[in-house]
């Protein structure tokens, strides 16, 4: 009789980060360790600047004493990065003009990602990106 082991769901690595400017390097980097570890790394510069524009837009619009990210392995070549902040304000993207040097954030996590929503959770709201590396926008 040969034996397998069970799964136990996907690969997902998940941190938790006090919300300062420096959270968003700190996730950048740990996203990214995960991301090669996992045979990923084609996914890496993008998921680097979809976490710091998420993170940073936690740390500088919500009163968030931390802000946590995760990221799960959905497929061969896909991922879901999750932000998590105790805010109950969805964010939306701005529609900065061409002087303005901030508000563009979301404008880029949306140009970069396969899809991207958020939605309201106990305790506050999650902001999550679908990643996809086989070249499916």
């Amino acid at each position: 009789m040969t034996m397998t082991a069970a799964s136990v769901g996907p690969p997902r690595y998940q941190e938790r980060y006090a919300a300062k400017l420096e959270a968003a390097q700190q996730a950048r980097r740990d996203i990214a360790l995960a991301l090669e570890s996992w045979g990923l790394a084609h996914l890496v510069e993008v998921a680097e600047q979809i976490v710091t524009e998420l993170v940073a837009n936690a740390v500088e619009h919500t009163t968030a004493a931390t802000v946590g990210t995760s990221v799960t392995r959905t497929g061969e070549e896909a991922v879901r990065i999750v932000v998590t902040d105790t805010s109950r304000t969805r964010p939306t993207p701005a529609a900065p003009s061409s002087d303005d040097e901030n508000g563009r954030g979301l404008l880029i996590v949306d140009a970069l990602a396969h899809a991207w929503g958020s939605e309201l959770v106990h305790g506050g709201k999650r902001v999550w990106v679908e990643l996809r590396g086989d070249g499916v926008q």
